[in-house]
């Protein structure tokens, strides 16, 4: 049938069914006028989010795919409409065949989808919404199919790729994919290189863990050549925010990334060569029927649904589920501030006792340990921890073939055979969980490395952190043993070097609006002594106010959180401090966006229980005076941390809120705030 025959009788049955359009989810029109509409689209679709608000336009243009994202101002009506994401190519090509040109539309279906599920170990803890779904079919010119499902939200996009069996093929390589993102010329972009591979630290990049420019124009080429990692936040004028990101990547595709902008063109590029010291394809294979990763958009004229958005989870299912209990919570960490020579027996003792004094859950002891305290002595220790209440997670080296890390234990998280072993060990001994460190890439074979040592671990029991590492992609609902991912330039970095410690303010107002929105960052902060060494009096030296300090424990998300505390802040630190972050959670049942900008300030709340924590940083070089709206907090007693009138003398007062929900804040440079009804119950 050709394809006018085949749009006029699929409208004609739109119209005859009564059943919902791909435009907006709206009736059919009725009689010739609905026949001429959909003839005169024959090639563009349109669907709106449940609200009517987020569009989503999909089409072909010479052959090639298309779609366009944007909201409407006024909503259903009226409606005026603000382009976010212009015209942006869809497809990919494979060693099959070539499904970014010359392709037909076949047809399409849509329907509305129900998204719910509990999220245990992420900023909000259920979610419960709807969604508008198009499933678009597509055929190349030898007639070999693809679909492209799309997912629309209120704010939120998400699509991928879907691959029949092609005959008597039963699986490809994905050469390249043509998938773009093209932004308005008038947009800057807030992003963070991927760095040469095989480089840094016993040659062990790229870990996402290169610099932020805040409002840089687009055609402003990456630092090494190679693009930009996920996520990617962009602001388009006037007009509002644009987040761009991935998830639900697992041993079946490669993780990707942004290449440099072409004329506002961002197109997904795959791991270089070189990763994983050659190790592995950069192109992706696929057993088919088969999916590649969703890639996620969120749109809004402000940045409140760039900070609450889910879509990273709401696509996303369980790889996995498990027969074991996990708990998130606290940690203390000698490493972060002792460093390698902290990994001795006497010194973790320390370091177990801070936590039960802290009244915290765990305590996490870094590499070496398997040389300065070994196997057998660590039994000794994992008991002396248990017997305080606190239980212990271990550092393992992910390395095997692909880096030259010499810290231990090495050469068993990547080592099959060595590592269900090991993790033997650890489960008869009571450990309830492993960081494990250096991967340095992003190809199939590593995601592959990723879900095998999550997968083991949970036949153990045990949780898992992952350290110099790639952006965690959906991975809080895919996998139940997961906790957190560095994925960032973390609090090492501040002890390593004053420029860190300089721009420390900088960097944590912008995390909460770019990193940590798609994914738990374990940054391992806040920091109390003043100078970042063992005895705080030398080293690098901290900027920032306690209070901001303290801020970040509410403003960083993760659910295993390892703070930056030593022994020593028991008698020095000001008690209301210590007695914060006794209370403080690390997992919350929402979050909402208050006021900020990337790089300036920030001021967000979250939500555990009945309680609410209301966090604000500022990275400004002058003091900044705001009145913010906290309507879950109005006419409420609180407990207000602030830094006093000096700006440094750290104070915690009761106060009330207004009955109208409004609050002064005066943050200092480097300073912050915090209002939380939690310490007045």
């Amino acid at each position: 049938m050709k394809k006018e025959l085949w749009v006029a009788a699929f409208a004609v049955g739109l119209w005859m069914a009564g059943l919902p359009s791909v435009a907006g989810n709206s009736r059919a029109e009725t009689g010739s006028s609905a026949l001429m509409t959909q003839l005169s689209a024959q090639t563009e679709k349109v669907v709106t989010s449940p609200d009517g608000r987020t569009y989503l336009k999909v089409g072909l243009e010479s052959g090639r795919p298309y779609y366009t994202v944007g909201y409407y101002t006024d909503g259903k009506d009226d409606r005026q409409e603000v382009v976010m994401l212009e015209k942006s190519p869809l497809g990919m090509r494979t060693n099959v065949g070539d499904f970014s040109q010359d392709m037909q539309w076949k047809g399409e279906q849509t329907e509305q989808r129900d998204i719910r599920y509990d999220l245990t170990r992420s900023k909000v803890s259920r979610v419960d919404k709807k969604a508008n779904v198009l499933k678009v079919k597509l055929a190349n010119a030898e007639g070999r199919e693809m679909e492209v499902e799309f997912v629309v939200e209120d704010c939120n996009v998400a699509f991928r790729y879907l691959l029949p069996r092609q005959g008597e093929t039963g699986s490809l390589r994905v050469l390249a994919e043509t998938t773009g993102f093209r932004l308005p010329q008038q947009a800057t972009t807030f992003l963070t290189p991927q760095s040469d591979a095989m480089i840094g630290w016993k040659r062990t990049k790229p870990s996402y863990e290169e610099k932020y420019k805040a409002d840089a124009p687009m055609d402003e080429p990456s630092q090494y050549g190679h693009g930009y990692t996920f996520p990617a936040l962009f602001r388009v004028g006037t007009d509002g925010w644009v987040l761009v990101s991935e998830t639900g990547v697992d041993s079946r595709y490669c993780a990707s990334r942004l290449s440099d902008a072409h004329d506002g063109l961002y197109t997904i590029a795959f791991p270089m060569a070189e990763e994983n010291n050659g190790n592995g394809t950069s192109e992706p294979a696929l057993a088919l029927p088969g999916a590649t990763p969703w890639r996620t958009v969120t749109v809004g004229a402000t940045l409140e649904p760039v900070v609450e958005t889910t879509i990273p989870w709401d696509v996303v299912e369980p790889r996995f589920t498990t027969q074991n209990d996990y708990n998130p919570g606290r940690g203390t960490w000698s490493w972060i501030i002792w460093q390698d020579a902290s990994i001795n027996y006497d010194d973790q003792v320390r370091f177990v006792d801070l936590a039960a004094a802290m009244g915290y859950e765990y305590t996490l002891v870094d590499n070496w340990w398997d040389t300065n305290i070994g196997h057998e002595r660590m039994e000794e220790l994992i008991r002396y921890a248990r017997g305080k209440g606190v239980e212990l997670f271990l550092w393992y080296s992910s390395s095997g073939w692909w880096n030259d890390i010499e810290q231990g234990p090495v050469n068993i998280m990547c080592d099959p055979i060595a590592r269900k072993r090991e993790m033997r060990w650890l489960q008869e001994q009571g450990v309830k969980g492993i960081k494990v460190d250096f991967f340095g890439g992003d190809k199939q074979e590593t995601m592959r490395l990723y879900e095998a040592i999550l997968s083991d671990a949970d036949d153990h029991g045990l949780m898992v952190i992952f350290h110099g590492c790639t952006l965690p992609r959906g991975w809080e609902r895919m996998y139940p043993n997961y906790v957190g991912s560095e994925a960032v330039l973390a609090s090492e970095n501040l002890v390593f070097s004053q420029s860190f410690c300089d721009e420390e303010a900088f960097n944590a107002t912008l995390h909460p609006f770019i990193r940590n929105t798609v994914g738990s960052m374990e940054f391992g902060g806040t920091f109390l002594n003043r100078r970042l060494n063992r005895t705080n009096d030398g080293g690098t030296e901290r900027r920032t106010t306690d209070i901001f300090e303290l801020a970040t424990a509410v403003v960083f998300q993760n659910s295993i959180q390892n703070f930056a505390l030593t022994p020593d802040n028991l008698t020095e630190a000001p008690g209301f401090e210590l007695d914060f972050m006794r209370r403080v959670p690390t997992t919350w049942d929402e979050v909402q966006f208050i006021d900020g900008y990337p790089g300036r300030y920030v001021v967000l709340a979250r939500r555990h229980g009945q309680d609410w924590y209301v966090a604000a940083l500022n990275a400004q070089q002058e003091t900044l005076k705001l009145t913010v709206e906290l309507p879950m907090l109005a006419g409420s007693s609180v407990m207000y941390y602030h830094d006093g009138k000096d700006g440094r003398t750290p104070v915690a007062e009761e106060s009330k809120v207004a009955k109208n929900g409004k609050f002064k804040l005066t943050l200092p440079v480097n300073g912050g705030a915090i209002l939380t009804s939690a310490s007045v119950r």
